[in-house]
């Protein structure tokens, strides 16, 4: 058996756990009907290596906002984000996914 694939568009964002509910808010705005929010627990990035245990307060802790979502609204999406993620340390990829069940995107 082999299942039909429709291609869609992910957009990841990590950010600090204290801005995510504005970005939600953006998001909703926009009309994503989806998303998974998971912490992150360590990293290494530009400014070195770190771990979620090592902080000692909310403000540090970090969260990733995972959405698929059709090619059109992309853009839009990404604009919106952009101004809750313009004055926080993060992270926006957007990348080409597959998926099985294109009516739930």
């Amino acid at each position: 058996m082999s299942l039909a694939t429709f291609p869609k568009k992910r957009l990841d964002i990590i950010i600090e756990a204290p801005a995510l509910n504005r970005l939600l808010e953006q998001l909703s705005a926009m009309g994503v009907t989806g998303y998974t929010v998971f912490p992150a627990l360590a990293g290494h990035g530009y400014d070195g290596q770190w771990q979620r245990d090592d902080s000692f307060n909310d403000a540090s802790h970090m969260v990733m906002v995972s959405s698929i979502m059709d090619a059109t609204k992309i853009d839009a999406v990404l604009e919106a984000a952009y101004i809750v993620v313009r004055r926080q340390i993060g992270i926006v990829t957007v990348s080409d996914v597959q998926v099985v069940r294109s009516e739930h995107f």
